[in-house]
């Protein structure tokens, strides 16, 4: 791992550690600024790798920054911008899906793993369904979306040649992204609480980066 990789993590665990302690306190202003930063971080951590294989890098790159706005937005206080933020996701998950159709055939990506993350995502939509009211078709829409990322993650750690470091970083990225999601959705439909953004915020930053990485590991 080179020294400015070493240095983005712990710059990156600082910024973190900061974005909860934000949310502890409610601090919105301060928290808006602090996830900025932590989010165009992993932007700028995509673009500091070599990249072995262009067209990932490209597509990944375009689903971060996407990532970086819904993230923007789900940091503003108005129901408008969550649904926004929720646009900007959905298509940073597509943008993801392109990158990992680029190392991959999709052809491939059938496998037990698939159904398994469908059967896992099925669980998370019946649960969440009756609490989504006009929601309902979106978030459906999403995890639909969300479900397939994973699993062509999935498909890249299983069946791809690259080297297995990067790999695995795609793979445990996207599932650590995927998890993440579950604790937004239990805050913004179930039970708004801190523990929430605990849990999924690290998750969620991990993963982020974790792709980000993979760009300068798939050899």
């Amino acid at each position: 791992m080179t020294g400015i990789n070493v240095f983005i993590i712990i710059f990156g665990a600082i910024l973190l550690s900061g974005l909860l302690y934000c949310e502890k306190k409610k601090d919105k202003k301060s928290l808006l600024i602090v996830k900025f930063l932590l989010s165009l971080l992993f932007v700028i951590t995509a673009l500091l790798q070599s990249p072995s294989v262009p067209s990932y890098y490209h597509y990944l790159l375009v689903g971060l920054i996407f990532c970086l706005i819904g993230d923007v937005c789900l940091a503003l206080p108005r129901e408008s911008a969550f649904k926004v933020g929720l646009v900007a996701f959905l298509v940073g998950h597509v943008f993801y899906i392109f990158s990992f159709s680029s190392l991959i055939q999709i052809s491939d990506w059938v496998s037990i793993g698939l159904f398994i993350i469908f059967g896992m995502s099925a669980f998370v939509f019946f649960w969440l369904r009756p609490h989504l009211k006009s929601m309902l078709i979106p978030v459906l829409l999403y995890i639909f979306v969300i479900t397939v990322m994973a699993s062509g993650a999935w498909a890249v750690f299983w069946k791809s040649v690259f080297q297995i470091s990067g790999r695995a970083l795609i793979f445990a990225g996207s599932l650590f992204f995927y998890f993440s999601d579950v604790f937004v959705a239990r805050d913004k439909f179930i039970k708004e609480e801190y523990r929430n953004r605990l849990l999924g915020l690290p998750l969620y930053y991990a993963g982020q980066f974790m792709l980000a990485f993979s760009i300068g590991l798939l050899k």
